[in-house]
């Protein structure tokens, strides 16, 4: 299949032809939605705690005896129903990580990259760099290609992108090496370069 390639004013600047393994797939809306979850899922910290009743200092003596007094029974001083006593249903450090094998990781970025290139959301650049890392000129950019919302994938980071971009609210730069299905899905056009557009068509080949 063949992809349009643009300048960085948006004129045309012909064709690049791309393996449909890499960017002809159809679009698997389960296997998506499960690689998501288990990446949003991964990043979970997972690390809340409260303590129960077992876990408070202090509270191993019966306050007084069980019957007698005329007061309810109580065994310990940490009882949930006391003031400074654990609580009843204590939240517990959790691991959230779910198992995704490497051929469903990639089957689901090869699925997200060939639905972009449907829906007219990834757009092929010719060349992506810029002179000085000057947000103005970025912002000027992407409004020849008529973009305000971008995810920028480039071969190689260039630093000047990379400090233009920083200011820019919805402008987020990557080198092709990090994209991850959340940010392809997050953002409304992927800007990516021809070269980078070559790599991944060799590492889904």
């Amino acid at each position: 299949m063949e992809i349009s390639v643009l300048t960085a004013s948006g004129e045309s600047k012909g064709t690049l032809k791309v393996s449909d393994n890499a960017f002809g797939r159809e679009f698997n809306e389960p296997l998506i939605h499960q690689v998501i979850t288990a990446y949003l899922a991964g990043g979970r910290a997972g690390t809340r705690a409260h303590k129960n009743r077992s876990d408070v200092r202090g509270g191993g003596r019966k306050p007084w005896k069980q019957k007698g007094s005329g007061r309810a029974r109580v065994g310990t001083i940490r009882s949930p129903l006391w003031r400074g006593g654990g609580k009843t249903f204590a939240a517990r450090t959790a691991d959230y990580s779910q198992k995704i094998n490497k051929k469903m990781y990639r089957g689901a970025l090869q699925s997200i990259l060939s639905e972009l290139v449907r829906q007219a959301r990834m757009v092929v650049i010719d060349n992506l760099s810029l002179e000085t890392p000057k947000t103005r000129e970025l912002a000027s950019k992407l409004a020849m290609l008529g973009v305000s919302k971008a995810l920028i994938v480039t071969d190689q980071l260039d630093n000047n992108l990379v400090l233009a971009a920083r200011n820019l609210p919805h402008v987020d730069v990557i080198g092709v090496n990090e994209i991850d299905p959340v940010r392809l899905v997050g953002f409304e056009k992927i800007l990516i370069s021809a070269a980078a557009v070559k790599q991944l068509e060799e590492r889904f080949a």
